[in-house]
């Protein structure tokens, strides 16, 4: 009998811990014709696992720092970002300019790339060349320490590499081993709520000035972003059905009105800003496949929407943000903002206008 693709990942795998063995990992990949991601699940390894495995063979080690790599990025030109999770994955073209250290947070805030970095989690970083039916794709990738992906960088196919190369020599770390030590993940954080604490919740969420301020409130209260949506209820936050946040996506694209689309991790967050259009379901998935922009949601990893409202200075800050079944927040998104003004007429029509869950 012929032996299927599959049944040769599994044959190069036998009888060997793949996390103990880089070059059953090679083996694998060779042979694979999963995406990366569902390669690595399907062996039991993480994502950097495999690149690891192929150090020096297309593949570099790189210090991860945002410091040293994001802050190099500009002189690349124009690049693709993708941050991702395990239900939402954001893809953007664009430069990353004005870039902006921080002890705790680094910024991106080019008009096109926009992202909201946490360095404590940029870990393990590669610089990876790969064979494509298109051409040679070059790009940087950084992980956590657990392995699993936190931002990847793309350099266009057919672009001019001596800046890509000159950046991945300088942020070479020597390091020519093919394994990887890694940690263990990070458990999701169920709904923390405090029913007794609700009345006081209520009272200082009136009195926010910044919507950034509510994650303090919650810290305060010790309870945590779901668990206070939980316990306030009504007018702070409205529980939506699950299917709202689709629907939501396909009003935007027929309206045409202007978003912020908030897709990350433990070390990410980039977000996209302006009209989206059509949404392109296909199979779980919900898609954007726009000029510069993809967006692939699993819609059926949604289990609560809920739309919320903050107050602010520049009036109020009105978000639908969904999260799965454990509680990992999977997006959030907000009315298109300025520098004056925090809300959206026309966005927040849209929010009233979706439906409730039935309880």
């Amino acid at each position: 009998m012929k032996k299927t693709a599959k049944d040769r990942v599994m044959a190069a795998i036998t009888d060997s811990p793949v996390a103990d063995s880089p070059e059953a990992l090679r083996r694998a990949q060779a042979e694979a014709t999963l995406r990366p991601r569902d390669l690595a699940e399907s062996l039991g390894v993480s994502e950097a696992h495999l690149l690891a495995a192929r150090t020096g063979q297309g593949v570099t080690r790189i210090a991860a720092h945002p410091d040293g790599l994001v802050a190099g990025l500009a002189a690349l030109g124009r690049l693709m970002a993708l941050t991702r999770n395990d239900s939402i994955v954001s893809e953007v073209e664009g430069t990353y300019l004005d870039y902006r250290p921080g002890a705790h947070a680094s910024m991106v805030l080019g008009p096109e790339i926009d992202l909201r970095i946490f360095a404590s989690h940029w870990v393990h970083g590669f610089a990876v060349e790969a064979e494509t039916k298109q051409g040679l794709r070059r790009s940087f990738q950084v992980f956590d320490a657990a392995g699993d992906a936190i931002h990847k960088v793309y350099l266009p196919l057919g672009a001019d590499p001596d800046a890509w190369t000159a950046l991945r020599d300088r942020l070479a770390t020597g390091e020519t081993s093919d394994r990887l030590e890694t940690g263990p993940r990070g458990t999701v954080e169920a709904a923390i709520e405090a029913p007794e604490k609700a009345a006081r919740l209520r009272e200082e969420w009136d009195r926010l000035t910044d919507s950034h301020q509510f994650l303090m409130l919650c810290r305060k209260l010790r309870v945590n972003r779901l668990g206070a949506y939980r316990m306030a209820g009504a007018p702070h936050a409205r529980r939506l059905a699950p299917e709202a946040l689709g629907t939501l996506l396909h009003r935007l694209a027929e309206t045409r009105v202007p978003t912020m689309i908030f897709a990350g991790n433990r070390g990410c967050i980039q977000i996209k800003s302006g009209p989206i259009g059509p949404i392109r379901p296909m199979g779980p998935w919900l898609n954007v496949l726009d000029p510069g922009f993809d967006m692939h949601l699993r819609g059926d990893h949604v289990a609560e929407v809920w739309a919320v409202t903050k107050p602010s200075r520049r009036g109020p800050a009105v978000s639908v943000e969904a999260f799965d079944e454990r509680g990992a927040l999977i997006t959030q998104l907000f009315g298109h903002r300025t520098a004056e003004v925090d809300h959206n007429a026309a966005w927040i029509e849209l929010v009233e206008a979706l439906p409730a869950e039935v309880a």
